[in-house]
């Protein structure tokens, strides 16, 4: 038994980890007034590391916050119990990349394009910058307002390497699919295939499925459509039943004069179970794209089977209307971001008789929580995301300008927080999205890009 020099209170511990940082399996006497400061130098000395590296340390499911007798004393464990903790490594904390500023609001932000960043905005526009913040191309896709954006995963071997598909949504009552040739042997240019005709209201969000054959859109009218990526040789939906006089917007958001309009397409399913707004649909996990998940103003969460159509279990909370939903990485719980200033985890795979769903997690903001983004469970290396850096990881904004990362082990605060556009006054996030090792921020301010390593920052 390893044991340090200090005379005061010590407490049995063995120390595990799942990095390539293992210590011989021995019991340590660690001093209670410890921390993690104290417990990452122990390591580091232990293991004669050439350069020091620090570490968190997570007991029984909790990351370690105060002094080992803290811990043992909110938990009841005593003086002879000997803990299992296990530590991997920190990471830096946020770093602010660059600010891109827009004309007007960012209401939707994408990273997955690795390379790229995506962004929709008030404008009705689409626009395309690379890593060196240059602004590649802008796409007017919409007559009013976008809410939503998402980057369709190929579904076809006929698209070039430089070809993406953007799904968009609108407060024009639309989606809309927009192809975008990002050729770096010529300019950028864009043309909007198709147009999804369903909805009476402004469509809320738009998300495809892995394949990138299907797409869901949620609306305020309460309804979601289900509609496959292909573009019909002839429209689908007659031009007199398309509301609001879509036959004469579509010259103002035609991209190129020669290009032909957009495709009217009409969706494969309707789903309906909603009674009051629907605020954001995504698919499941699974590459079939089975199962979707959505949220909304009726304080719901549904999950829905796909193929018939047909809302399969509900999650009912108590006066929650809910702005934002994500998946974590296991597929069975998930994050909602509410009116009541927010965020949620609940678990998809309990089903209770009861009026109410309890949450296992609240973190608590002190302003309305807009929009949550999970990391993708890769790293920006390309490689799987170990098991302690990602799979309890979020960011979430919120209307006080301020997006914060929490891990859900450690859950009374957030581990980091940052501010965005600095000295404007507070511009409230409205969209944020996590990929490649980049935070995508975009709001009343623009956009931002943060770097927000994978795994925990360094304090």
């Amino acid at each position: 038994m390893a044991s340090t020099s200090s005379s005061e209170p010590t407490h049995p511990v063995v120390f595990t980890t799942q990095t390539q940082y293992a210590l011989p399996s021995q019991k340590f006497m660690i001093p209670t007034t410890w921390k993690r400061y104290q417990l990452s130098q122990l390591v580091n000395k232990a293991l004669s590391l050439p350069k020091p590296i620090p570490f968190e340390f997570l007991i029984r499911g909790e990351i370690l916050r105060g002094t080992l007798a803290e811990w043992c004393a909110e938990k009841g464990v005593g003086e002879e119990e000997t803990l299992e903790i296990e530590y991997f490594e920190s990471l830096m904390p946020p770093q602010r990349m660059s600010t891109l500023p827009h004309e007007d609001w960012v209401s939707s932000v994408s990273c997955q394009l690795s390379g790229y960043f995506l962004t929709a905005s008030y404008d009705g526009a689409i626009r395309v910058f690379d890593y060196s913040q240059n602004l590649l191309h802008t796409s007017t896709t919409h007559s009013a307002p976008i809410s939503s954006i998402c980057v369709v995963p190929k579904s076809s071997s006929s698209m070039s390497d430089d070809s993406v598909l953007i799904a968009s949504a609108s407060q024009d009552l639309t989606a809309r699919i927009t192809h975008v040739d990002l050729s770096p042997s010529g300019k950028a240019k864009s043309q909007t295939l198709a147009s999804l005709h369903l909805h009476t209201a402004p469509v809320s969000s738009v998300s495809a499925s892995l394949t990138g054959s299907h797409l869901l859109t949620s609306s305020w009218d309460g309804l979601i459509g289900l509609w496959d990526t292909s573009i019909p040789e002839t429209d689908e939906v007659p031009a007199d039943e398309v509301p609001g006089g879509e036959r004469k917007k579509r010259r103002k958001i035609t991209e190129n004069g020669d290009a032909p309009p957009p495709k009217r397409k009409a969706p494969a399913a309707v789903f309906k179970s909603h009674i009051a707004r629907v605020s954001r649909v995504l698919f499941g996990p699974d590459a079939k794209g089975a199962v979707a998940y959505s949220c909304g103003f009726d304080s719901t969460v549904r999950t829905w089977d796909v193929e018939n159509g047909v809302c399969a279990s509900t999650i009912t909370a108590s006066s929650k209307p809910f702005l934002d939903i994500a998946l974590t990485h296991n597929g069975q719980t998930a994050l909602t971001a509410s009116t009541d200033r927010s965020v949620s985890q609940y678990d998809l795979r309990v089903s209770t008789s009861s009026a109410t769903t309890p949450s296992i997690v609240t973190l608590s903001h002190p302003a309305t929580p807009s929009c949550i983004a999970v990391p993708p469970p890769f790293s920006s290396s390309g490689s799987p995301a170990s098991t302690n850096a990602l799979e309890h990881q979020l960011l979430t904004g919120a209307y006080d300008g301020v997006v914060r990362l929490w891990d859900l082990r450690s859950t009374k605060g957030a581990v980091a927080a940052f501010r965005v556009w600095e000295g404007a006054g507070t511009k409230k996030v409205l969209s944020v999205d996590w990929a490649c090792g980049l935070a995508g921020v975009g709001g009343e301010g623009g956009l931002e890009v943060w770097k927000v390593a994978e795994g925990m920052p360094s304090s």
